[in-house]
């Protein structure tokens, strides 16, 4: 029986502009570094770095993947790029919170499911710092502390959509696959849990399909049909 429940953050926890957030984040991290490298520059070699984590497929935190290739791109002092990268998600970063909302019923679904004994498990894609996404936790309205485990990409080996992101989880967590339900808002990085066995919930609101292939889950609807959904679940202890 399903006793933990798995939400990703972006669209789901966290109603998000995406276009408003990257326009911000990529422009105040810009700032953060505007003495020693050009906008452009360091973008582009974000992005590469992070395609290095995307595809990795070896049991390597997500962080020493990403450092690695950063540090052959930049050809300088990695430790100083690090420290910026640090001071940036407690500062500039914070700027991006306008692109988030708060969504009523998203948080009172995660209230309903403490209440019934759920473990809620945040599995967002583990590109960022463990900071950073706790601070869009926050800008949900939400206590990180609601969540047993949050992936991150100091703590995590691999990304949305590999099947392996999923099966890491679910090792650290000590679950099976008949145990869990995967809720979130894209069809191709978050449904795909289903291939490994979880149950899956589509959030409508906000949702993500790059194709036109047929949705393939368990659940499907808006905020508030999730809400009504929780509501009407057992308590685990009466599973």
């Amino acid at each position: 029986m399903i006793n933990t429940i798995l939400f990703d953050l972006d669209g789901t926890v966290l109603p998000l502009n995406m276009e408003l957030f990257m326009k911000i984040y990529f422009d105040e991290m810009s700032n953060a570094f505007s003495d020693i490298i050009e906008k452009e520059t360091l973008i582009n070699y974000i992005w590469t770095a992070t395609g290095e984590m995307i595809k990795n497929t070896e049991k390597r935190t997500n962080e020493s993947v990403f450092m690695e290739k950063f540090g052959e791109l930049i050809n300088d002092d990695l430790e100083m790029y690090k420290g910026r990268f640090d001071k940036f998600y407690d500062e500039g970063f914070q700027k991006a919170k306008v692109s988030a909302s708060e969504n009523e019923w998203i948080i009172k679904s995660l209230e309903v499911l403490k209440e019934k004994n759920y473990n809620l498990v945040l599995a967002t894609n583990p590109l960022f710092p463990k900071k950073a996404i706790l601070h869009r936790v926050r800008w949900a309205n939400v206590d990180p502390n609601t969540f047993s485990y949050i992936t991150s990409y100091e703590e995590n080996s691999y990304c949305k959509p590999q099947i392996h992101y999923y099966k890491e989880i679910l090792e650290d967590i000590h679950k099976e696959p008949s145990e869990c339900m995967m809720v979130g808002n894209d069809v191709q990085e978050d449904m795909i849990a289903g291939r490994l066995g979880l149950k899956t919930y589509l959030i409508e609101d906000c949702i993500i399909n790059r194709t036109d292939e047929e949705v393939v889950c368990d659940y499907s609807g808006k905020y508030e049909d999730f809400y009504n959904f929780v509501c009407n679940l057992p308590s685990v202890n009466e599973q």
